[in-house]
């Protein structure tokens, strides 16, 4: 049982296949084609496209993995150069399995695996088709619909539909009569509403001659008022011959208060230039003592 056992062992020891695999993908870059059996063509193609994958990254570290697998350096160096760039854009696949039959003998199946030389062309993205809808036609109407219709259908064996159009024909003919004989009395109605419509109109005209007097009546004594106010405009000199004296009683007051401020704003002055002097005296006094001691210290060196 070999589960989970990648690759065939090709029916010979491990060293003699992994140096077989390393000859035959050497060979197969060195002439873009290689004619074995179909289990080595497989094989084959798994290593070699492992090796093209490194020779497109083109790194240093690749090329030394590569050149660990692929000994000969002119297939390395053509590696790296040319092939790499033919796969540049493809995305895996660089290999081809063709059969050609099987071989005189032993009778084992042979293939041909070569490296593509068809430029890659990437297939357009299909836009997905929006699916149908489905139209839902509700089962209950269609049902309903085909009972109705083999009733009919019925109907008429039997002729029943016949009687039912004589009973609806007698129906309207008894309705039109009906209105006929209500339309009289509508008219007798319609009378004393419009009678009744016309009386307001005349009233309210009077109503507004009245109200027209009354409303001129309201509006003279406004005018009255408004013309008194201009008849009064010689008193306005009296008025103001008392503010003038207001203002006069007003001026000797402050006067009188900006001399009292003038003693206090004098004395704050007075202090704040004695304090000044003090602390003059002070500092020269501190001067005069550090030199003093500064002679003295010089004198007992």
């Amino acid at each position: 049982m070999r589960h989970k056992r990648v690759g065939r062992k090709l029916g010979v020891t491990t060293k003699h296949r992994k140096s077989m695999l390393r000859n035959m993908v050497t060979d197969l870059f060195r002439n873009d084609s290689l004619r074995t059996t179909d289990t080595r063509a497989k094989e084959i193609r798994r290593a070699a496209e492992k090796i093209i994958t490194l020779a497109k990254e083109g790194t240093l570290h690749k090329r030394r993995q590569a050149a660990a697998y692929v000994k000969d350096k002119e297939v390395l160096q053509k590696l790296f150069d040319e092939l790499a760039q033919r796969f540049k854009d493809r995305p895996g696949g660089y290999t081809r399995i063709t059969k050609l039959g099987f071989r005189k003998g032993d009778n084992t199946p042979i293939s041909l695996i070569e490296l593509v030389e068809e430029e890659y062309k990437p297939k357009k993205k299909k836009k997905a088709k929006a699916a149908p809808k489905k139209k839902t036609t509700p089962k209950a109407k269609d049902d309903s619909a085909k009972a109705k219709s083999s009733k009919k259908e019925s109907a008429e064996e039997l002729g029943l539909i016949d009687e039912e159009k004589k009973a609806a024909e007698a129906v309207v003919a008894a309705e039109a009569v009906e209105e006929v004989t209500q339309e009289p009395e509508a008219k007798v109605e319609e009378t004393p509403e419009a009678e009744v419509k016309e009386a307001p109109v005349e009233e309210t005209a009077a109503e507004a001659k009245q109200e027209a007097p009354a409303e001129e009546e309201a509006q003279a004594p406004e005018a009255a008022a408004q013309e008194a106010p201009a008849e009064e405009k010689p008193e306005e000199p009296a008025a103001e011959a008392a503010q003038e004296e207001a203002q006069e009683v007003e001026e000797p007051v402050a006067k009188e208060e900006a001399p009292a401020q003038e003693p206090e704003v004098e004395a704050k002055a007075e202090e704040e230039i004695e304090a000044k002097a003090d602390t003059e005296e002070s500092s020269q006094e501190a001067q005069e003592d550090t030199q003093s001691e500064e002679e003295k210290e010089k004198e007992e060196k």
